[in-house]
């Protein structure tokens, strides 16, 4: 890793994540395959200017699908890790935030 900047990809929207957002204060992020808890935590309280509690992480296989002619497997969707963060309780990230 050179940089916090490559620790975090991307953050993860969808309507499960939102609930954890607004519900349990977890936010998820899409990290970079080497990257460790410690790492991820403190790109995510320096940049955001936060105090996080708890950090897990989840590797996602690619998807494969299989070619027909052959018979073959083939990647269609490369495989990531993410990073599921939990947040203190009076501390939100705005990124997240929609219309309130």
């Amino acid at each position: 890793m050179s940089s916090i900047y490559d620790i975090l990809r991307r953050p993860v929207v969808t309507e499960k994540t939102n609930y954890q957002a607004y519900n349990l204060n977890q936010y998820v992020f899409e990290v970079a395959i080497d990257a460790t808890r410690s790492q991820i935590k403190d790109a995510v309280e320096l940049l955001f200017d936060v105090e996080v509690l708890k950090v897990n992480i989840n590797k996602v296989a690619g998807k494969r699908s299989r070619n027909m002619r052959t018979r073959q497997y083939r990647l269609r969707k490369s495989p990531y890790k993410k990073a599921i963060v939990t947040l203190a309780p009076e501390d939100r990230i705005p990124i997240f935030e929609g219309v309130e």
